[in-house]
């Protein structure tokens, strides 16, 4: 499929005229990928760091010929359409690799993040009927602890070198063997998988309850020519950097189909170890990284840094989605790059629903408006519209039409789905409100909001005006019970490398966040954390600092 980039004037012109084609039985293998492998065989593809820091450029070519020889091995070892396929994988080439081969050949991928125990893996091996693992050779052993429980896995491949951390283990087969012999081109059938069948299968990592599995289907990654093409705003060319780990959502959302299908190139970073600000401001320099993704933490991290050395003056384009984005740095990263921030948010279960794109005024805070497809309301607890100016949850409305890339179903959790899905509506969970200009403002997820003396707070507000203390790097609001106030708002926080806690640093911090926001709003106590629990994905998980207070005060 051939794509051209619709240039709006302004956000009414793009909401209106544009749309996406939908082909019959769409694949993105054979679709999107094998089209350009066989026209531009020798175009970069992805542009691979590794750990050491030492670059290799795949070619779509490439990358076509080793999926289509993973393809033909896995159907070999009697891996079949439809057949579901753990890849736990890190940002290895080989994940690149996996996906393409198992949606050319109709198997289900499952992307995993490598810090699942052992018990999360048999949870999700039996939960989704797991037929084979790929697995990076780092996280074997973890993987062969859950072999006893796992009895619908028939095949474990190892990707990676036997070393003495990472020993060879009886019953696996080497990635590299698997392939030695196989036919490194795959032919289309009647029976390809494509259109409605099964795509891919997200664990959820939600902040509460046991993960659901999400199921999207293979028109899933036409939804993503939004978020590449429009919202990363990437031109043919263009080096494109997300900063996610291939075991959740995020990455297919910024590493994979969006922005090939804007003709851009993926660039990736394989690093095991710990976050490091000056790492990541001399990988965007060095490889001259054009567009840009990040949760706004890591913003916070690096307009702490000597942005002006390093330069950064191909980047053009940065987003960032995930949580509220603080004014505070949204301003400190266009005074020093003469650029804003452009906010979006969706969800594991969703593409991108709403977004500032480069056609709007980007309004620091706010997460833009609906894109065209999600005709998105805001609903009070009754289900009445809410007017601007008031909270309400985000729906979006399905009698005028399912958007493309909503999720099909939460497999084997109709309960779940009958909730999520009802009325006509398909209701988020998340809570936002509309200002005059139609502009969205996200306040958290509906369990999050805090009632205290008759004002309901959003978390995310609380949260913003602390970490644009300097003393500040991360917080969670949550609230506690008040005998007076019914909830009292509380802040779980870490601070600043050589900050140390004290009464007069938290008299310092309630202050200012009187002074940013609402006065009602200061949290009241204010606990001080070396780190805050989350998510594999690396969302807080406020539901654990909830529950850890419940337990104290019982």
């Amino acid at each position: 499929m051939e794509l051209h980039k619709f240039i709006a004037a302004d956000y009414d012109e793009f909401l209106e005229k544009f749309s996406v084609s939908v082909p019959e039985r769409f694949n993105f293998f054979y679709d999107a990928l094998l089209p350009v492998a066989q026209e531009r065989p020798d175009d970069t593809a992805i542009v691979h760091v590794d750990d050491a820091r030492m670059r290799r450029d795949y070619s779509f070519g490439q990358l076509a010929k080793e999926s289509s020889r993973l393809a033909n091995a896995l159907a070999a070892s009697g891996v079949r359409k439809g057949d579901r396929v753990l890849l736990i994988l890190f940002r290895r080439i080989e994940f690149w690799i996996a996906m393409l081969a198992l949606h050319a050949m109709g198997a289900v991928a499952i992307p995993a993040p490598g810090q699942l125990t052992a018990k999360d893996i048999v949870f999700r091996n039996n939960r989704a009927r797991v037929k084979a693992i790929l697995a990076d050779c780092s996280v074997c052993s973890i993987v062969e602890a859950a072999r006893g429980g796992s009895p619908s896995v028939d095949l474990y491949v190892r990707v990676g070198d036997e070393t003495a951390d990472a020993p060879a283990l009886p019953g696996w087969i080497d990635f590299t063997a698997l392939n030695a012999n196989a036919p490194d081109a795959i032919r289309r059938t009647p029976d390809s998988a494509g259109g409605s069948d099964p795509l891919l299968i997200f664990f959820s990592s939600g902040t509460t309850g046991m993960p659901k599995m999400v199921e999207h289907k293979h028109t899933y990654p036409l939804g993503h020519i939004l978020t590449g093409m429009y919202w990363h705003d990437i031109n043919p060319g263009d080096l494109h950097f997300t900063l996610a780990d291939t075991g959740w959502g995020k990455a297919v959302w910024g590493k994979f189909y969006g922005q090939w299908m804007a003709g851009g190139i993926v660039f990736v970073h394989d690093f095991r170890g710990k976050f490091e600000p000056k790492i990541l401001l001399e990988l965007l320099a060095e490889h001259k990284v054009t567009t840009f993704c990040a949760p706004p933490t890591v913003y916070r991290f690096l307009v702490r840094e000597d942005l002006a050395a390093y330069d950064l003056s191909c980047l053009r384009h940065c987003t960032t989605a995930g949580e509220l984005l603080n004014e505070s740095v949204f301003r400190d990263w266009k005074l020093a790059l003469n650029m804003p921030l452009y906010e979006g948010y969706g969800q594991t279960e969703t593409t991108l629903q709403i977004a500032t794109l480069p056609c709007m005024r980007p309004k620091p805070g706010s997460i833009g408006k609906p894109l065209p497809g999600w005709d998105i309301a805001l609903l009070d607890p009754d289900g009445a519209p809410c007017p601007p100016g008031e909270e309400g949850e985000i729906c979006v409305r399905l009698d005028t039409g399912t958007p493309l890339g909503l999720f099909t179903s939460y497999l084997e959790e109709p309960e779940l789905m009958n909730a999520a899905v009802c009325n006509g509506f398909y209701h988020t969970g998340d809570k936002a409100w509309m200002d005059e200009d139609g502009y969205y403002w996200f306040l958290g997820r509906v369990d999050d909001l805090i009632k205290s003396s008759g004002y309901r707070i959003g978390p995310f507000e609380v949260e913003s005006a602390l970490v644009a203390h300097p003393a500040v790097v991360e917080a969670a609001v949550t609230g506690v019970p008040d005998p007076l106030r019914g909830q009292a708002v509380k802040a779980t926080v870490v601070l600043a490398r050589d900050v140390t806690p004290s009464d007069e640093l938290t008299r310092e911090l309630q202050e200012h966040v009187k002074t940013t926001t609402a006065p009602y709003k200061y949290p009241r106590i204010i606990d001080y954390v070396p780190e805050l629990p989350k998510t594999v994905s690396g969302k807080i998980r406020r539901s654990e600092i909830r529950e850890r207070d419940a337990k104290l005060a019982t």
